[in-house]
C-alpha cells in the first residue's frame, strides 16, 4: 500500500502534511454560476428540472445561485485571500455546446478560459471537472445517459475543453459521482432527469463509464497533465450481527462503493450486480469493459459519512436501509459525522486497487450557521470541528502509507444544494443570497491557517 515516495516520513513532529500536498476547495457549475442561459448557453436538464413544480425545496432554481458567472473575479480574489492552492470547479456542458454536440459556443468557452487565467494570476491551480450532473437538455431529450451515442458526444465535448484549456489546466476529472447521477436521477427521481426506473440503472451507469473511458482516450492524445475519476464512497457497517444485515451491508457496498471503481480499475463489475438487478442486468461485452478500463492518473474520493445498514426489502436495488446511531452527531443532511471512516475508506481504496494516487476531492458538512456576530463574523464551530477531525483522518491515512496528494473542502461557497435548494449551507464562505455578499466563516479562517502552516496545528 505504500506510495512510491515515503510520504509518511515527510510528516514531521509538527504534523505537517507532505511536501506538495495540494490544499483546495471545490464547487460545481450549476450550484454557483447563475446566469444559466447567458451569452448563448443552452438549456441543461437541471434548468428544466428546477423549473418544474415540486422538484426542489421552495421551488429554488440555479438561475442566480451565487452569481459566480458575473462575480468570478471577486471570488478568485477571495480564494487567494484564503490561501487556496487549488480550485476544483466544473464546466457547464451546455454553455460550451448549447445542443450538447455540434456548434461550439465560443462565449461559453471564453468564460472558463478567463476563469482559468484569473486563477493562475493568483497562483491557484485549476482542477476542471467535465461533468458534474448538468447535462444539455437537448441530449437529455434524446435519452441522456440511456443513449449509447452519448459516449461519443461526451468525448467530443471533452476534446473541445482539452483543446481550449489543456495548456493551462494540470488536473482534469471526467465525471463527478456517477453513482449519484444514476441513483438519484434514474432510480429515485429526486435529481434530474427525474426518472424512477431501477431497470435503467445498469444502462445509464455503463454509458457513464464508457464515456469516462472515451474522454480518457481523448485526453491521452490532446492533454499534457493528469486525468481521473471522482466517486463518492461511503463505508457500510451492519446494524446487527444477523446474516440478513450482513448480506444487506455487502449489497450496499457493492452498489455504492464498487459499482464504478471495479470496472475502471479492475476491469469487471462487482459479482453482486447481477443478483441486485436480476434480469435487468445485461451481459456487457468484453470490449466495453476494456474501453472502460483505461489507465487513470488519480482517483478522486468524495467523502461525507458512513452508513450503518439493515435489510429492508422495500429499498431498490440494494435492499438496505440506514439505521440512525444513538449518541452520534448528524449534519443537516442527516449524515453521521464519522471522520474515522474517512481514514478507513482511503485505506480501502489503496488496498483494493493497488495504491493509486488519491485526492480527497470533496469533504464537508451542512450545519445551521448562526447569524453574523456584531463584528460581521460567522462562527461555525461544528464545521470547524468537522474540518479539523477529517483532516486528521487524512493525515492518519498518509501516516499509514496511503498516497493522498490533496484535499478539497466542500464547498467554497454556500450554494444551490440541488433538490434541497438553498436550505443547506456547506460553504466555508457565507453567502447572503439576497445581496450576494460573501463573508468567510470561522471555518474558512481556520482552513486558511492550516494551509499556511501545511497542516501544523491540527490537534
Amino acid at each position: 500500500m505504500s506510495p512510491d515516495r515515503d510520504v509518511a516520513a515527510e510528516l514531521n513532529a509538527e504534523g505537517r502534511f507532505p511536501a506538495g500536498f495540494l490544499w483546495g476547495a471545490a464547487t460545481s457549475a450549476y450550484q454557483i454560476e447563475g446566469s444559466p442561459l447567458a451569452d448563448g448557453a443552452g438549456v441543461s436538464n437541471w434548468h428544466h428540472f428546477t423549473h418544474q413544480s415540486g422538484n426542489t425545496k421552495d421551488g429554488a432554481t440555479g438561475d442566480v445561485a451565487c452569481d459566480h458567472y458575473r462575480r468570478y473575479r471577486d471570488d478568485v480574489a477571495l480564494m487567494s485571500d484564503l490561501g487556496l492552492q487549488a480550485y476544483r470547479f466544473s464546466v457547464a456542458w451546455s454553455r460550451v455546446l448549447p445542443d450538447g454536440r455540434g456548434s461550439v459556443n465560443q462565449a461559453g468557452v471564453d468564460f472558463y478560459s478567463r476563469l482559468v487565467d484569473e486563477l493562475l494570476e493568483h497562483g491557484i491551480q485549476p482542477n476542471v471537472t467535465l461533468f458534474h450532473w448538468d447535462l444539455p437538455a437537448a441530449l437529455d431529450d434524446q435519452g441522456g445517459w440511456l443513449h449509447r451515442d452519448i459516449v461519443g458526444w461526451f468525448a467530443d465535448y471533452a476534446s473541445v475543453m482539452f483543446r481550449a484549456l489543456g495548456d493551462r489546466v494540470p488536473l482534469w476529472t471526467t465525471l463527478n459521482e456517477p453513482w449519484v447521477v444514476v441513483d438519484a436521477g434514474y432510480v429515485h427521481g429526486v435529481h434530474a432527469p427525474g426518472r424512477r426506473n431501477a431497470a435503467e440503472a445498469p444502462v445509464a451507469s455503463h454509458h457513464l463509464l464508457l464515456a469516462h473511458g472515451a474522454a480518457v482516450d481523448a485526453y491521452r492524445s490532446l492533454g499534457r497533465g493528469k486525468i481521473g475519476l471522482v466517486v463518492n464512497l461511503e463505508p457500510k457497517d451492519a446494524a446487527s450481527g444477523s446474516a440478513d444485515d450482513a448480506a444487506a451491508t455487502n449489497r450496499a457496498d457493492a452498489y455504492m462503493n464498487r459499482f464504478y471503481l471495479d470496472p475502471v480499475l479492475l476491469g469487471h463489475y462487482p459479482e453482486e450486480m447481477a443478483a441486485l438487478f436480476g434480469e435487468d442486468w445485461p451481459e456487457f461485452p468484453a470490449e466495453d469493459l476494456a474501453a472502460i478500463r483505461r489507465t487513470i492518473d488519480f482517483v478522486g474520493i468524495n467523502y461525507y459519512t458512513r452508513a450503518v445498514v439493515r435489510r429492508d426489502d422495500s429499498e431498490v436495488p440494494d435492499r438496505a436501509a440506514p439505521v440512525r446511531q444513538d449518541g452520534a452527531r448528524y449534519t443537516e443532511m442527516d449524515w453521521e459525522v464519522h471522520p474515522e471512516s474517512l481514514t478507513r475508506v482511503l485505506r480501502w481504496v489503496a488496498e483494493r486497487y493497488g495504491s493509486p494516487p488519491i485526492y480527497v476531492t470533496e469533504n464537508g458538512a451542512a450545519f445551521p450557521d448562526p447569524p453574523s456576530a456584531p463584528d460581521g463574523t460567522v462562527n461555525d464551530p461544528l464545521r470547524v470541528d468537522y474540518l479539523r477531525t477529517h483532516l486528521e483522518a487524512v493525515r492518519t491515512a498518509i501516516r499509514q502509507g496511503v498516497d493522498v496528494r490533496g484535499y478539497f473542502a466542500w464547498s467554497l461557497l454556500d450554494n444551490f444544494e440541488w433538490a434541497a435548494g438553498y436550505s443547506k449551507r456547506f460553504g466555508l464562505v457565507h453567502v447572503d443570497f439576497e445581496t450576494q455578499q460573501r463573508t468567510p466563516k470561522a471555518s474558512a479562517l481556520v482552513y486558511r491557517d492550516l494551509i499556511r502552516t501545511h497542516g501544523a496545528g491540527l490537534r
